[in-house]
């Protein structure tokens, strides 16, 4: 798809090739900015709004990497353009952002995030158990740290959903967002199979309508991740063995049994959720039109491999 040229960029300038369109179709057009010490990508954004298109559509909120809002893809890699710095990217080459791939575009940079939340409404919510005679005079639940560790990294998730975007199973395969949860909602189910207190069992909802055995661990989600949660080692790996124990392992079974350690069903489980069934998702066609940009460097090569999964 041709680009809009307007203009070309010295040595004290930087060019930024930003993706223009809707729903409909667009492509890059090229800004070319006074290069300025310590930016970010979001800045110069901004600095395009001011000066050259006042109706550049850009989705942002806090600007400290905590809101997760500003989610795009940079030379191809999906990133956020509040934590992604200027002097990190190639000398002397345009800057290419584009929209997330994976989801419906709106207008520009901005894209249409709401699969996620509607894949949220379809996991069992964090029913805990009841308290114990000693709990009950003690005024509160008792718990190890080490139960407690082993769910807190996956609460520093920002929900800027780049895992979801670069996870292959639905950038690839539109057919398949009725039936995958994505790396951003394994980790919330591990979150809360990992707790101590809770007795909403997961499992075979995560086998059998959420496609936790279409993930096939290249751990693409992991490396884009701006929290550094290990989302492939510490929650999709543990996740699929623990399904795999509640379905095939009769030694976990019986131990389950002895300690009394018996959840709800998954029936009563999933009855819980604010929502039931495939994820309601608006239709994508393609890849939302947004031809790839051509890598110029190996570490552009490298991003785009890693965003093919």
């Amino acid at each position: 798809m041709a680009e809009d040229q307007v203009g070309t960029g010295g040595p004290d300038e930087v060019t930024m090739r930003l993706w223009r369109g809707d729903e409909t179709g667009g492509s890059f057009t090229d800004y070319v900015m006074p290069s300025q010490e310590g930016e970010v990508v979001l800045d110069v954004i901004h600095r395009v709004q001011a000066t050259q298109a006042p109706d550049l559509a850009c989705r942002w909120n806090c600007k400290a990497g905590k809101c997760g809002s500003c989610s795009a893809e940079i030379n191809g890699r999906p990133a956020l353009m509040c934590m992604t710095r200027m002097d990190s990217l190639p000398v002397g080459e345009a800057v290419t952002v584009a929209p997330m791939r994976t989801f419906p575009i709106l207008r520009d940079l901005v894209t249409d995030v709401s699969y996620n939340y509607e894949v949220a409404k379809r996991i069992p919510p964090f029913a805990p158990r009841a308290k114990t005679a000693d709990e009950e005079k003690a005024g509160g639940y008792r718990m190890q740290q080490i139960d407690v560790e082993r769910s807190q990294e996956f609460r520093k998730c920002i929900e800027c959903f780049l895992c979801q975007d670069v996870c292959h199973v639905i950038r690839d395969h539109e057919e398949n967002k009725t039936a995958f949860a994505g790396p951003r909602f394994f980790a919330r189910a591990a979150e809360l199979e990992m707790h101590p207190l809770d007795v909403n069992d997961r499992r075979q909802l995560l086998q059998q309508e959420q496609g936790l055995g279409k993930c096939n661990i290249t751990k693409c989600c992991t490396e884009v991740c701006p929290e550094h949660i290990k989302i492939t080692d510490n929650a999709i790996i543990p996740l699929k063995e623990r399904v795999v124990d509640a379905s095939y392992d009769p030694v976990a079974w019986l131990g389950r049994k002895i300690l009394k350690r018996n959840k709800r069903s998954p029936a009563e489980a999933a009855a819980s959720s604010p929502a039931t069934g495939p994820a309601a998702v608006q239709p994508r066609t393609g890849s939302n039109g947004i031809p790839a940009p051509e890598p110029a460097t190996a570490a552009a090569a490298a991003a785009g491999d890693l965003s093919a999964g």
